[in-house]
């Protein structure tokens, strides 16, 4: 059953801000500001988001179980309980790795439609369920390769791309009653004018004249050309730039334009990190005119040896477990988006916004019938608000008094509702979102004293409350042994716990009896990648990356028509992400015998690249054949490898990594097939030497004939 802090009567408040805002002595003179709408006001509120994506962020979120999940979504979407969020932004699949994983395209071949694959329909959904008016918005990192023709660039046929993306925007609304409010064009690389135009023509022709274009995530760069093209002006409706550092351009402002750090914040989600998203939520539109921030990550809920561990607004990385961590970032949220919505208004700068005298930032919103208004004040240190990107100008706060004074409007509020945030950073903990003692407004005016680090709101709002939930339950590492044989999971799916790097890999049934549902990596071409193009060799890890001493067992087949050259499997995997391509481990590869009648081959590589050979020999391997791998690396440095069964060969264990991921994969894009995916626990070196020697004795007994070649 949830809980939640709701609004008592003041009378009944906790009084901590009776001693907080008392005068402070502080050898500064109190500055006065004015909370004013007779001079007009400012720019649109558009809202506060979470980007679900780029990629792969929400992954581990999918198979957490109930009732935890569902109290994962409260504290993201729910109104008046945590983040309460305006905007849920998702990555619209490219088949292709975009920062902590690859997303399934609703394409994967231009004769291809589905709109089941992923897990971003599901999110947007629960979104939905729990507040109606969230806005949707959907953005491209990659694209699947059909859609460049083999120019791996999705602007060499302007068309296809803008209808492929039609397409994913008509099938949200067709199959899950999604309809999206905002499009991208290509996630932080270059844009196209010429598709950006017939863009908005088709969305215009298939009925979408509400979806409006962000462009383009990247930089402020794309303003030159609104500003001299008058049609591509009117196609664009939304600037969406990323990581500006709270700043934008003169030449941005003159475009008149909604102006959007369509993603910010990337930032490890500790103290500093809620510092700098209280920071920049503020100082986006203090210093940069911009009406909307989108945080990558909404949460993180992937492994955290990925890229960018713990950057989102809060963290769900153990489903096994069912433990997950409301970060301090998501009441910082709650300060701004329990108390405003979309459709608001910022006062103007000087009139309720600006940058505090002594350090910090205030910003004012109205309604639209302005009967609310709502404050929100922060007084974020330097060195406590530091976000991953860009570098922050050195500047100073100091304890302060700042004196309001509200005229206009507002000039008759006698009272205005107070949450309290202090972030701590000196082994005490936190106060994270306290509703305190209503602030009275005497003739006009109050005086607040203001600490480092705080974050204040003021608001005519009576509503707001800190949600809260049971204890989930403690962390724990990842179970062993494993076991997955893919049959409870519907087609088009992908499984539980696994995190595809390169490649796609979903459930599909094999048509074998022995096989009935199996994970196939389904990716026939190399995509149009948003990271580099060396990722070629498709790569799906599990597990945790402290594993070291491992036993790894997969069923694996490889079909002859479309099929991929080989398969692995492999321990010790220490890489994902963007630059998976560099993975070292331990992995296990088979290539099944060739057209002209040769044996097939085995190596066992210590990188995905195939660069350093360990060992190699041949086997008996065919095309159209279940095989079954198996591969053991086990204290001391030996690893052991066998295939249906029979013992190939042992050999030394690279020294380095001496830890990673469980994985599998292939050798090239196309078809494969994983089944019986079986991972156990090494025990002490001493306990198998018996076993191996009798396992190498039978080796030698059943190959008296035929000897192994082993290729060193």
């Amino acid at each position: 059953m949830a809980k939640s802090v709701t609004s008592f009567p003041s009378a009944l408040l906790p009084c901590v801000l009776c001693l907080l805002f008392q005068p402070i002595s502080t050898g500064y003179q109190p500055a006065a500001y004015i909370v004013d709408d007779i001079g007009g006001l400012g720019r649109r509120f558009d809202g506060i988001g979470g980007l679900s994506g780029g990629g792969a962020t929400s992954r581990l979120l999918v198979n957490y179980p109930q009732p935890q999940r569902d109290q994962i979504l409260d504290f993201l979407f729910k109104p008046n309980f945590g983040a309460s969020l305006h905007i849920l932004k998702v990555e619209i699949g490219g088949d292709s790795q975009s920062t902590d994983g690859t997303e399934s395209s609703h394409m994967h071949e231009m004769w291809d439609e589905n709109y089941q694959r992923g897990y971003e329909w599901w999110l947007m959904k629960e979104a939905k369920k729990r507040n109606p008016n969230i806005k949707l918005y959907g953005l491209p990192w990659a694209f699947p390769g059909w859609v460049g023709q083999g120019s791996m660039s999705p602007y060499a046929h302007p068309e296809l791309t803008a209808s492929y993306v039609v397409k994913w925007l008509l099938g949200a609304k067709k199959y899950h009653n999604l309809t999206i409010d905002y499009v991208g064009i290509w996630n932080e690389r270059a844009y196209n004018v010429k598709y950006i135009k017939i863009l908005r023509m088709l969305l215009d022709q298939h009925g979408l004249n509400h979806t409006r274009i962000v462009a383009a995530d990247g930089n402020w760069g794309i303003t030159t050309d609104i500003l001299k093209d008058k049609d591509f002006a009117a196609a664009v409706d939304i600037i969406g730039v990323h990581y500006p550092g709270t700043l934008s351009t003169a030449e941005a402002v003159n475009t008149n334009k909604p102006l959007w750090s369509s993603e910010d914040y990337s930032t490890f989600n500790d103290n500093v990190g809620a510092g700098c998203w209280a920071r920049i939520l503020n100082q986006n539109y203090v210093n940069g005119n911009m009406t909307s921030t989108i945080s990558w990550n909404l949460i993180a809920s992937y492994y955290e040896a990925l890229p960018y561990p713990r950057n989102g607004l809060m963290t769900a990385d153990q489903p096994w477990a069912g433990f997950y961590v409301v970060e301090n970032p998501i009441w910082v949220t709650a300060h701004t988006s329990q108390f405003t919505q979309i459709g608001w208004s910022y006062l103007r700068h000087g009139s309720g916004v600006g940058k505090l005298s002594y350090g910090g930032s205030y910003v004012s919103l109205t309604s639209p019938d302005k009967k609310d208004l709502t404050m929100i004040i922060e007084t974020m240190s330097h060195d406590h608000s530091i976000c991953i990107r860009p570098p922050l100008p050195q500047y100073k706060v100091v304890p302060q008094n700042a004196t309001f004074t509200l005229k206009g409007t507002f000039a008759t509020i006698t009272s205005l509702n107070a949450w309290y945030t202090k972030l701590n950073f000196t082994g005490t903990s936190s106060e994270p979102f306290k509703q305190v003692t209503p602030i009275k407004v005497i003739g006009g005016s109050f005086t607040l004293p203001l600490d480092v680090d705080v974050i204040i709101t003021l608001t005519t709002i009576t509503g707001g409350n800190k949600g809260s939930y049971a204890i989930p339950p403690p962390p724990k590492p990842f179970p062993l042994p494993y076991t997955e044989d893919f049959e409870s999971y519907p087609e088009n799916s992908e499984a539980n716990n696994f995190a595809q790097q390169i490649g796609v890999f979903e459930i599909h049934p094999s048509n074998h009896l022995s096989h009935k549902q199996v994970m196939q990596q389904v990716v026939q071409e190399q995509p149009c990648d948003w990271c580099s193009q060396k990722l070629i060799n498709p790569l799906n890890v599990i597990g945790n990356h402290n594993w070291s001493d491992i036993q790894v067992q997969v069923d694996v087949f490889i079909p002859s028509v479309n099929g991929t050259t080989g398969a692995f499997i492999a321990a010790r995997v220490d890489k994902g992400g963007c630059t998976s391509f560099l993975a070292n481990g331990v992995f296990f590869w088979m290539f099944p015998n060739n057209t002209q009648g040769e044996e097939g081959t085995f190596y066992v590589t210590s990188d995905l690249a195939r660069t350093d050979t360990i060992t190699a020999g041949r086997l008996e391997a065919t095309f159209d054949t279940w095989h079954t791998l198996k591969l053991e690396v086990f204290k001391g440095g030996v690893l052991v490898v066998y295939m249906d069964g029979n013992f190939l060969t042992k050999a030394s264990a690279p020294a380095s990594p001496k830890n990673g991921f469980v994985a599998l994969g292939s050798d090239t894009f196309g078809y494969s097939m994983f089944d019986n995916v079986l991972i156990n626990p090494m025990d002490d070196r001493l306990r198998f030497r018996s076993k191996l020697q009798k396992m190498e004795t039978l080796h030698r007994h059943d190959n008296e004939d035929r000897p192994m070649v082993v290729i060193n």
